[in-house]
């Protein structure tokens, strides 16, 4: 398999370079290491001659179309509607797939837990303190309309993304002391000394923008003006609300680059928009799209008896996953008053009888969620190890005894949708933090009730809020759901202004600055942050900084843990489901690789269209 053959390749240079950087910081001078890629930990799987990534097939024919819905996004994406295609910045509800457009300076390989290597930067060096990193481009990259994507596009790109750019790319950011052009072809990025290992890898993956397109453009503005990219595709046609295509670029000038053979296959690539999830499995039943990521278990288990599915013209894959699963649940909102202390939230997740909607409504589809790493080695289980006990005995005194002692994990009912014994205790501790029945209704001492409102976009849950909030009434608690167009639910949760919403987010292996964004205290305040549910913890910094400065993968793994435990102990939200796989359901028209990359699905980059297929079904693709 190519891309095995053995240690990366490591070039020292002279110091020629590190002075020409150093003079123009004002920064003594030091070595710089030249490499081809980046990971966390120094460990890169590919030499710096590789031809390909393992998980592409070099031979993918080009051509055809993708259509498909949307199943994941991020930033200020919506995937029910969009009246923006500035994907980049926290105002407007941008389209999906608006990142297609960009080129960064290195890309992720898939297949490894964080390296990336050289797309249009061929290759970095690196100050032996780590504070410097000097990126080395390639002449020929170009943006769409021709002209040369330079040093000077790279520093506008990341001084413009820290200063006005969506605050999970801006905040992360804030340790990037400085950006300076040393040359067309070079460019160098100064980082403070707080500056965590995984903050350049996150800077070499960041979109790269015009800077002569931007100059006479308000980049902080919602915008339908196609903004102008350099990547594998282009903005086609789009009607906000209802559709928008991604078109190959033909003549894409890294078309032929080693992490780009193989990939990019698609000439369009589509994205359907559906406010209603019927409506939207429906056109796939009649074929209006091709694709789309199943992510209701009773409809995986028993909707696809339509023609198409039964004959074979559709079929069902379901994709192994390996990264981790992330955290999905419902997340409690305290700066809430009614949430602040952890034995109402604990009580609340008593509540929720995952056994019951295991069986009765997922078909067994499912294990529930224990832990926010769950699926990954950063898990924590069982008693905390030795190494894990030393970084949590200075906080012992603020951490519930529970961090001590074996991982917690969500109680296990029987299965009877009410489990009594587990209702008797989450009726003891709202007891024990002041809350006392009055009749059928639970109140405080002042005698205010206890009501909660769920928060959702669609009616998907509808049918596992139904018992859960059965059970939250049977305790006194009034629970009811607030149903909110997508644009509003958006707007909501950039504010915080609910008091539970579901959400899920999935983590890389390796933790990334990115995480401040969900569990420090920084974050638990900024509008757009994804501390949805206001965590603020001294410990939790704190173990969150020492993972995130971890020397070893084998140091950071520890600091994860310990972190994992700190976080389950506090009760912040009722953990849902996962399933390590995914599941694809695809009209017989694709093709894809012999192999799968192991951090990710690999449809978008990787598969293409099958034209004999294609044409066996009569889609002109």
């Amino acid at each position: 398999m190519s891309g095995a053959r053995g240690p990366t390749r490591r070039a020292a240079i002279g110091g020629a370079l590190g002075l020409i950087a150093a003079a123009a910081s004002g920064r003594p001078a030091a070595a710089l290491t030249l490499r081809h890629g980046l990971s966390a930990y120094g460990d890169l799987k590919y030499p710096v001659d590789f031809r390909h990534f393992d998980w592409v097939d070099p031979r993918a024919p080009k051509g055809g179309r993708l259509s498909t819905v949307p199943s994941s996004w991020a930033l200020n994406q919506n995937p029910t509607t969009f009246n923006s295609l500035n994907g980049l910045i926290l105002k407007g509800d941008a389209a999906v797939g608006s990142e297609l457009i960009y080129d960064s300076l290195m890309v992720r390989a898939l297949d490894e837990p964080d390296a990336v290597y050289g797309l249009v930067a061929s290759a970095v060096e690196i100050s032996d303190d780590g504070r410097t990193h000097v990126f080395h481009l390639r002449r020929e990259a170009r943006f769409h309309d021709g002209s040369p994507l330079d040093a000077e596009d790279v520093a506008f790109s990341l001084t413009t993304l820290k200063a006005l750019g969506h605050p999970l790319i801006a905040e992360p950011l804030r340790e990037m002391d400085s950006v300076e052009v040393l040359a067309p072809d070079r460019v160098a990025v100064h980082y403070t000394a707080a500056a965590g290992r995984t903050l350049p890898l996150a800077v070499a993956v960041l979109p790269i923008l015009s800077k002569r397109h931007w100059t006479s453009r308000d980049f902080s503005a919602s915008t339908l003006e196609p903004p102008l990219g350099s990547g594998a595709y282009r903005i086609g046609r789009f009607d906000p609300g209802r559709f928008i295509e991604y078109e190959r670029v033909a003549d894409w000038w890294a078309k032929d680059l080693p992490v780009a053979v193989g990939q990019a296959n698609f000439d369009v690539i589509r994205y359907e928009m559906y406010r209603e999830r019927t409506t939207a499995f429906e056109a796939f039943k009649a074929g209006q799209y091709l694709l789309r990521e199943e992510a209701t278990s009773s409809v995986w288990a028993t909707q696809y008896d339509f023609p198409a599915a039964v004959d074979g013209r559709v079929k069902r894959i379901e994709l192994e996953d390996l990264s981790p699963s992330g955290a999905q649940g419902w997340f409690l909102n305290t700066r809430r008053e009614i949430f602040r202390d952890a034995r109402v939230r604990e009580a609340i997740g008593l509540a929720f009888d995952f056994e019951w909607s295991n069986k009765n409504l997922f078909f067994d589809s499912y294990r529930r969620t224990p832990s926010f790493f769950v699926n990954s080695d950063l898990e924590a289980t069982g008693l905390p190890s030795p190494q894990e006990l030393a970084l949590l005995e200075p906080h012992r005194a603020r951490l519930s005894p529970a961090v001590f002692e074996t991982a917690w994990r969500p109680p296990v009912s029987d299965g009877s949708g009410r489990d009594r014994k587990l209702l008797k205790r989450a009726s003891d501790l709202l007891a024990a933090a002041g809350w006392t029945r009055r009749g059928e209704q639970l109140v405080d001492a002042g005698g205010r009730p206890f009501a909660i409102e769920f928060l959702e976009s669609d009616s998907g849950l509808d049918r596992v809020l139904g018992p859960f909030q059965k059970n939250l009434g049977a305790l006194g608690i009034t629970a009811t759901t607030r149903l909110v167009d997508p644009s509003q639910y958006e707007k909501r949760l950039r504010d915080f202004d609910f008091d539970v919403v579901s959400r899920r987010y999935a983590f890389s292996p390796t933790l990334d600055e990115g995480l401040r964004q969900f569990w420090h205290s920084s974050s638990a305040t900024r509008s757009g942050s994804n501390n949805l549910a206001g965590i603020a913890d001294p410990a939790v910094d704190t173990l969150l900084e020492t993972a995130l400065g971890a020397a070893t993968r084998a140091e950071m793994t520890v600091a994860a843990r310990a972190l994992d435990r700190v976080l389950r102990s506090g009760h912040w939200w009722v953990p849902c489901w996962y399933k390590a796989s995914n599941w694809i359901a695809a009209w017989d028209v694709f093709g894809r690789p012999a192999v799968k990359p192991r951090y990710d699905r690999g449809i978008l980059a990787t598969w293409w269209v099958d034209r004999t297929r294609a044409t066996a079904l009569g889609k002109g693709l």
